[in-house]
């Protein structure tokens, strides 16, 4: 009912997608004060430009190019052009401008058309599209191609377009035939794609409220990876809720209360999971760099979504399907299975028979899969990253064979003054110093601005602009800028560069911090929660060591596959970021699984025994779970564009990886060898002292202190509560403040409720800190922890002072006397 509510009040997903801003720079970088310097002192500059690349052929070629770019221009002013197009460059409408629109040998000449308009718009695609019939209408024997970033825009939304209904029936279908192949039962493999449809329609309206209200972004890539996240983790979700549902079925008949007991019994380590996820999401909110910044909000939105209907949608609906939810195995052999397949007994008895060879063995193949990132580097070429022929990327050829590398996308320097500029010597010694500038391959005359104190130069490179070398070059241009700024005698000049090369350069920047930034933040999410769910300081050390191997030999597995097998011209420069924080999140999901599993029966077994039993009891459905989960990450894999090609090997081979060596082999060794000490400060109860009934040392058994039932710990746990959710409040009007149209009273609001709830939760803390006699055990870990929570928000809101997304305070004016 709320998925039809919200479809009924929520635009179309599609027409709220913003896929401009991401491949943008942040907005206080140089390259982006440069463009807006242009858009702002030079009128009709701001417009997209569409190149229309003439390459003419045999022994005419300079002849009959000239011909075609005659009739095109011809066709380009007329009434009949596209209403975007605002006027045509060309030698027929500027023979001036030869030497920069004709090659060398004369037989290919360009074609400029400015076009108005968002690049994302349906409209201006369309107007990219007619200019392009119009083109190859006139072109004659010639061969035309439309390129320059009004061509690169259209064909970069139409290959995203084009995957999207292949990405969705393929994921549908290989989930449904993976689930056939786990269950055996029709009806129980439609479970989870029904739960799956009902997130993901949740997800989609409301991630369409926000993202119409200006509140987050979504873009086309993103809901790509949307559609694959929820496939996974709702498929996994659903099998850890059944598999306990059928494995309580063994001990209770009664079906509502055998539900009762699967939800209760898994929902600790699925909210563990789950909240892991969407903070990791969420750490992405630091970044700088759009692409980063507006990833996380949408794919959070999507899981928290995810996990409401694995609680409610899911065992309602397996409950109202009856008996024959398991049809045509029935009941009987469906619990049964839940038993554990003989395999992971096989595989229980080698981690407990020889655990250090099991852990030197796995450790030596992640380190020789590691090496694959000696061959590391990365691409900013977005062309050259579609795995299909577009016309702009013929159009790119063309021009770097016959004008250059960097005549595709010239950079722009700008020069700011105090003084006026256009009547002195020193624009055009500024362009003479540029001229002989290591790397430069010409300069443009100096173009003014309308209040004459800024000066414009168009500087085209003799490198490939989307290079490496190329972005290694902007820093060295605009130093030498600012020196012949100064030695042409320009006071206090400003100098930024402008263009596709210097956003780049940009963005790298941007991202190199951003990514060591989010390492250390995810990897500072995965072990608090660790440490809250398993009460324990010394496991979530050696977890969170065995996802950064696990990462390290995923990316440098996809390194040498992508780069050294298939020829990619590198990595895609999100890739490591995004490949990062999934595959941290969703693989502490299956180290939380079986850790939390083996907690449950350290009450009733010994340490050894619990591991084995958690590893056989786990072992069939989280590796049903894994392949799943890989299987709808390798869908991404059919898309024709390489970030996503990428993106999805690298994880689908990471969570196999995790799937089967790190959780059933590493993990279980290294916690076999570690013994009593493995959730160490907790020690584990020794069953043998353990009297009574036997129906009190079951999984659900309550330990700890006697005084954990007592009023002290519950108004702790309330304050607690309280502190957690002021605490989130706070963070999330901080975010808010920096979206203009908001206020600050929403973040005095959260501030003041949260200073009173930590007051509170300090002095209960106290308390029970001295009641339990300062016992490191869950009170006093989790006081330990939620008191550091509180500085966090300060540091946070320090460092959005210092990078500019808070203004910084104001000095307060002193009395004049």
């Amino acid at each position: 009912m709320t998925a039809g509510l919200l479809a009924g009040a929520a635009p179309a997903l599609k027409s709220v997608e913003d896929n401009t801003s991401a491949n943008l720079p942040p907005a206080a970088s140089d390259s982006m004060r440069a463009r807006d310097l242009v858009r702002a002192q030079l009128p009709g500059r701001d417009a997209t430009p569409a190149v229309i690349v003439v390459h003419g052929q045999g022994a005419d070629a300079a002849a009959s190019a000239g011909e075609a770019v005659a009739r095109i221009t011809s066709a380009l002013s007329g009434t009949a052009r596209p209403d975007r197009v605002t006027g045509v460059i060309s030698t027929v409408t500027a023979p001036d401008a030869a030497a920069e629109l004709v090659s060398r040998d004369r037989g290919t000449q360009l074609v400029i058309a400015p076009m108005t308009g968002s690049p994302s718009d349906e409209s201006f695609q369309d107007a990219v599209d007619k200019v392009r019939a119009l083109s190859s209408d006139r072109a004659g024997p010639t061969e035309v191609a439309v390129t320059g970033p009004a061509g690169i825009a259209t064909d970069t939304v139409k290959v995203f377009s084009g995957g999207d209904r292949v990405l969705l029936l393929a994921t549908v279908l290989l989930v449904l035939v993976l689930l056939l192949a786990i269950y055996r039962s029709p009806l129980m493999a439609l479970v989870p794609l029904l739960a799956v449809g009902v997130a993901m329609r949740v997800a989609e309206t409301t991630g369409a409220l926000l993202a119409d209200a200006g509140i987050i972004t979504v873009s086309s890539q993103t809901a790509s990876i949307m559609t694959v996240l929820l496939f996974g983790v709702g498929t996994d979700y659903s099998l850890i809720i059944t598999a306990r549902y059928r494995e309580a079925l063994l001990d209770e008949p009664d079906r509502p209360r055998a539900m009762r007991t699967a939800v209760r019994r898994t929902a600790e380590s699925v909210l563990a999971g789950a909240s892991t996820i969407v903070l990791a999401m969420f750490a992405l909110l630091v970044a700088v760099s759009p692409a980063l910044r507006g990833f996380g909000p949408y794919l959070a939105l999507g899981v928290a979504a995810m996990a409401l209907v694995a609680f409610t949608f899911i065992p309602a609906l397996v409950l109202l399907l009856g008996r024959g939810v398991f049809w045509p195995g029935g009941v009987d052999r469906a619990a049964e299975r839940s038993r554990g397949a003989g395999v992971w007994h096989r595989t229980a008895a080698l981690v407990t028979r020889a655990p250090v060879r099991i852990v030197s063995a796995v450790l030596v193949l992640l380190v020789v899969m590691s090496a694959g990132l000696l061959g590391y580097r990365e691409s900013f070429n977005t062309l050259s990253g579609f795995r299909t022929a577009t016309e702009s990327e013929r159009g790119r050829q063309l021009i770097q064979q016959e004008f250059g590398p960097g005549e595709i996308a010239p950079s722009t320097v700008v020069v700011r003054s105090r003084d006026d500029l256009r009547s002195g010597p020193a624009p055009a010694g500024i362009a003479a110093e540029l001229a002989g500038t290591d790397d430069v391959a010409r300069v443009g005359e100096p173009r003014f601005g309308e209040d004459g104190r800024t000066v414009f130069y168009d500087v085209v490179l003799d490198l490939d602009p989307y290079s490496s070398e190329a972005l290694d070059a902007i820093g060295p241009l605009e130093q030498a800028t600012r020196t012949a700024a100064d030695t042409a005698g320009v006071r206090d000049a400003t100098v930024l560069i402008g263009g596709e090369t210097a956003q780049n350069a940009d963005i790298r920047s941007a991202l190199d911090r951003d990514t060591a930034l989010i390492v250390l933040l995810v990897l500072a999410v995965v072990a608090a929660v660790l440490v809250v769910l398993l009460r324990s300081l010394l496991a979530p050390l050696y977890l969170v060591a065995t996802l950064v191997l696990s990462f390290l030999a995923t990316l440098g597995a996809t390194t040498f596959f992508t780069l050294t097998v298939l020829g990619d011209e590198g990595i895609g420069n999100r890739v490591t970021a995004y490949i990062f924080v999934f595959l941290v999140a969703l693989g502490v999901d299956y180290n939380i699984f079986i850790m939390s599993r083996f907690k449950q029966e350290l009450r009733t077994l010994p340490p050894v025994e619990a591991i084995s039993a958690a590893l056989t009891r786990t072992g069939g459905v989280v590796s049903s779970a894994g392949l799943i989960l890989a299987a709808t990450f390798a869908v991404l894999m059919t898309q024709p564009i390489r970030e996503l090609f990428q993106f999805g090997f690298g994880m689908a081979f990471g969570i196999l990886l995790d799937t089967f060596l790190i959780r059933p082999l590493l993990v279980p060794a290294v916690v076999r060898l570690l013994g009593d000490r493995a959730l160490w400060p907790a020690r584990p109860e020794n069953p043998s002292t353990t009297t009574g009934n036997p129906s009190t040392t079951t999984a659900d058994a309550p330990a700890g202190p006697a005084v954990g039932t007592g009023p002290l710990l519950r108004a702790f746990t309330w304050i607690a509560v309280v502190e957690a959710g002021t605490w989130a409040g706070l963070l999330t009007g901080m975010y808010f403040k920096y979206v203009p149209r908001t206020t600050e009273l929403g973040v005095r609001i959260f501030g003041t409720l949260h200073g009173a709830a930590f007051i509170a939760y300090l002095l209960l803390t106290a308390l029970v800190a001295i009641r339990l006699r300062w016992r490191l055990g869950r009170t006093t870990l989790l006081a330990l922890l939620a008191a550091v929570l509180p500085f966090m928000t300060v540091a946070f809101d320090m460092w959005a002072r210092r990078t500019g997304r808070l203004p910084a305070t104001a000095p307060r004016p002193t009395a004049s006397r």
